[in-house]
């Protein structure tokens, strides 16, 4: 079966397994979904209700970085699984800290009890390490890009659209290059390309 992927655009972890899965070059069953009105297809596939969920022959799998090792484990012509576990380290500082405060400073409303600029000025403080590492190389493990690159760009890129003005202003220009790069690859084009919403009778399944 050709696998299945309900995703949402913009959403940064949908983002990371759709890149995953162009790297691997693995046709799926792209399903957009608007996160406010799920379908019940979906649901049912995976109860928790977020994105990606990945519909394979083998299961469902419903983690960003489960569908990203997945597809690279059927096919990784670029090497992108060639690195270390101290360079996986930066995945889970991106998917802890540094997510908490990207969500502190972007959606300031929905945490009444955080200063946003406080907020913002820890995520700052957690992208001048990888500004750092890209100091010596044009990847964040070394000369070509990694799963690690996928996994974190679409993150960085959401927090530099927050004000992309004041994030060119920062002293990170390394960090800047390597987020101008992945926003003007041909990847990430065709990852953002813009699906029609699922319906399900368009399936040949009842509405």
């Amino acid at each position: 079966m050709t696998p299945i992927l309900w995703s949402f655009r913009r959403c940064p972890f949908a983002m990371r397994a759709r890149l995953a899965l162009h790297g691997a070059q693995i046709t799926v069953d792209h399903r957009e979904i608007l996160l406010r009105d799920k379908p019940a297809e979906m649901l049912a596939a995976s109860p928790k209700g977020t994105v990606p969920v990945l519909q394979t022959r083998d299961g469902v799998i419903d983690e960003s970085l489960d569908v990203m090792h997945w597809a690279l484990a059927q096919n990784d012509p670029e090497g992108w699984l060639e690195f270390s576990a101290d360079d996986a380290a930066l995945i889970a500082t991106n998917d802890g800290p540094f997510k908490q405060a990207l969500d502190r400073t972007k959606y300031a409303n929905r945490y009444p009890d955080a200063d946003p600029d406080q907020a913002r000025a820890t995520a700052a403080a957690l992208l001048h390490p990888l500004n750092d590492r890209l100091s010596h190389h044009p990847a964040l493990t070394g000369p070509q890009d990694t799963m690690i690159d996928a996994a974190l760009f679409p993150f960085v890129r959401q927090f530099a659209m927050i004000d992309r003005a004041w994030f060119d202003a920062q002293p990170w220009p390394h960090l800047a290059t390597w987020l101008n790069r992945h926003l003007d690859s041909a990847r990430f084009a065709a990852i953002m390309v813009k699906h029609p919403l699922y319906r399900a009778a368009e399936h040949g399944k009842p509405a």
